[in-house]
């Protein structure tokens, strides 16, 4: 731990909550005295606003009077500042909006009842999510891939033994480690060889020309404890892992723990909360899915993500007995379920070997218009920003610009792919810059306090750079994904959850055709993951966006708290009132804090922020 002398040096004294609001108070009373001169005083608000700007001194002078009564109502002292508590046991792997009993309560069945249902779960318990009893620090990327401390997941034995052979080919379970078989330990079935067919498969080589195929961007649905992303990840593709909410066992829960991308996503009811033309492959291994049920509406789904001529990767023995008589049907007039419905879907079966089969999305988006056979029609709306929506039977996408063959697409976005999204190139360059220069910034800050000041591992060495303590990082309101865009070009080895906003303009689809890893999200909801996956939180005047919405500050520090890992890493860029705010709520978190100024002339602050590790 950390000394209190130490401590003072790294974040500074915090003023008197006393000396902050005489502060305050002289602010307003400079407001109201130069009220009669012309608004042109508050001309000099900086872009880093908030999005509502106050143009005329009414309005002004209300929300300063607002700010003012909420931050007096803040600072009266240690009796109504309290501290918050830690939460009980049972929530160590708490994730909101998941109640199956709520769920069965409202009259949900058929499956609905282990979706998503944050309407159902409106209740916000004020308590910090406590790790459990033996968790422990994870290990640095790259081992930290291949070693995890089973104390940090909820991953019984009896599960383990349960989980089939191909599992326990995979992982190793020891006192108290997960260990993961890296490749030269593979003999037979390795996940190597598996990406190698599917590469032989679709045409190519070898799994290494898959870039040059198109193929950037893969999503696994049900990817059990990720070892194929893992492996598609080390051949520079970007791998995102979409599995179900898991109370124990968990996929997701395993793979950020692992450093690799994934979030929660039941494939029940509702759409992946991804848009149109997002992916380049889709790979299903034994994921349990019934693909040909619901009148085909998950294969509906699988076909708006995919892109023109993209890949869908299934692999399934139960697929193989449904297509035991593939070899006549090739011949004859009878067709399985599922071979009937991706024809319809203007689908090419590529092939199949053993298990594995492999479908190829049309480039043609008149294919669903001319086939005589297709009964589907298409989707009236165009890319909205699909939150959590119900399944429908349409096809989206064949009328949008966006609609480029994989195979068509060549290195980096170029101005002419830029204006497609209804961005500007030079808006987009300059986002770009802002960002190399902001990481550069970032970096300097925390590097002496993560490497310098890190606390030593027993039996560890002192970690040095670049051996990272920072692996899986979100950027909480991305944008065009200009830190992630910074980050990889750094050669930092993290990988990005790019979140949009809900209300934002919806620059998902652009931070996919970058090949980022992203999706959209409401910060007035908690995020689908699971506690301390994340290690580094970043967010660019997210504060003031959720005041405006009228949403609860504290719930969405508290949530950050929640998905964060101990001794994790916040920075926050926002205005001073919203940056002030989000410090003293912190302190009730037991956060450490460092508000730092930026030195621009504007009113925009940094609130850097560091979780501690905290046993109860």
């Amino acid at each position: 731990m950390r000394s209190p002398l130490l401590t003072k040096l790294l974040f500074g004294h915090r003023p008197p909550l006393n000396w902050l609001l005489f502060c305050l108070v002289s602010v307003f009373v400079l407001i109201a005295l130069l009220g009669s001169s012309s608004s042109s005083s508050f001309g000099a608000v900086t872009s880093f606003a908030t999005p509502d700007i106050y143009t005329s001194y009414r309005k002004l002078k209300e929300q300063a009077l607002s700010d003012y009564l909420e931050l007096k109502s803040l600072s009266l002292g240690a009796n109504q500042l309290k501290d918050i508590g830690f939460c009980g046991k049972e929530r160590e792997n708490y994730v909101p909006c998941y109640n199956v009993s709520a769920n069965l309560l409202a009259g949900l069945k058929d499956g609905e009842e282990f979706d998503r249902h944050c309407e159902l779960s409106r209740e916000y318990a004020h308590c910090l999510v406590r790790p459990p009893k033996d968790y422990k620090i994870p290990l640095t990327w790259p081992a930290g891939r291949d070693v995890i401390w089973s104390g940090n997941v909820r991953l019984t034995k009896d599960q383990f033994l349960s989980s089939g052979s191909v599992t326990k080919r995979l992982m190793l379970l020891e006192e108290d480690q997960i260990a993961f078989h890296s490749e030269a330990g593979m003999m037979v079935d390795s996940v190597k060889d598996y990406s190698h067919r599917i590469a032989e498969m679709i045409g190519l080589e070898s799994d290494a020309e898959f870039l040059q195929a198109g193929v950037h961007t893969v999503l696994d649905i049900g990817c059990g404890f990720g070892s194929f992303g893992a492996h598609l990840l080390s051949l520079k593709l970007m791998a995102l892992c979409v599995a179900a909410y898991e109370s124990s066992g968990s996929q997701v829960q395993l793979a950020l723990e692992r450093g690799l991308p994934a979030v929660i996503g039941n494939f029940i009811s509702k759409q992946l909360p991804f848009p149109s033309l997002s992916y380049d492959m889709v790979h299903c291994a034994q994921c349990e899915i019934v693909w040909d049920s619901k009148d085909g509406l998950f294969l509906i789904d699988i076909d708006r993500v995919l892109k023109p001529g993209g890949y869908f990767v299934l692999t399934s023995p139960t697929t193989r007995q449904q297509q035991g008589s593939s070899t006549s049907a090739k011949t004859g007039s009878m067709y399985t379920p599922l071979e009937e419905f991706t024809k319809k879907l203007c689908w090419s079966l590529l092939g199949q070997q053993e298990e594995t089969f492999i479908w190829q999305k049309t480039v043609n988006s008149q294919c669903y218009i001319a086939s005589k056979q297709f009964d589907i029609p298409i989707c009236k709306e165009g890319d909205m920003q699909l939150y959590y929506q119900p399944l429908a039977r349409c096809i989206s996408g064949t009328g949008s610009n966006r609609w480029v063959p994989i195979h068509e697409r060549s290195g980096p976005l170029n101005s002419t792919d830029i204006e497609i999204h209804g961005v500007h190139p030079d808006d987009f360059f300059e986002d770009s810059e802002l960002w190399k220069s902001a990481l550069r910034n970032y970096w300097s800050l925390l590097s002496p306090l993560i490497f310098s000041d890190h606390p030593k591992r027993p039996g560890e060495e002192d970690p040095l750079p670049p051996y990272n303590m920072v692996r899986n990082v979100m950027d909480m309101n991305a944008h065009y994904g200009g830190l992630s865009a910074a980050l990889l070009e750094a050669s930092k080895s993290v990988w990005v959850m790019n979140v949009v906003p809900l209300g934002e303009h919806n620059t998902l689809p652009l931070i996919l055709d970058r090949g980022f890893a992203g999706i959209l999200h409401d910060w007035c909801e908690p995020f689908p993951t699971y506690p301390r996956t994340y290690d580094l939180l970043h967010a660019n005047g997210l504060l003031s966006r959720i005041a405006s919405q009228g949403c609860s500050m504290l719930e969405l520090l508290l949530e950050m708290d929640r998905i964060l890992r101990p001794e994790g890493w916040i920075i926050l860029s926002d205005t001073l009132g919203s940056i002030e705010k989000a410090r003293m709520l912190a302190t009730q978190i037991h956060w450490e804090t460092r508000v730092i100024d930026l030195q621009n002339g504007s009113e925009q602050r940094l609130l850097v922020c560091q979780k501690p590790f905290t046993r109860k």
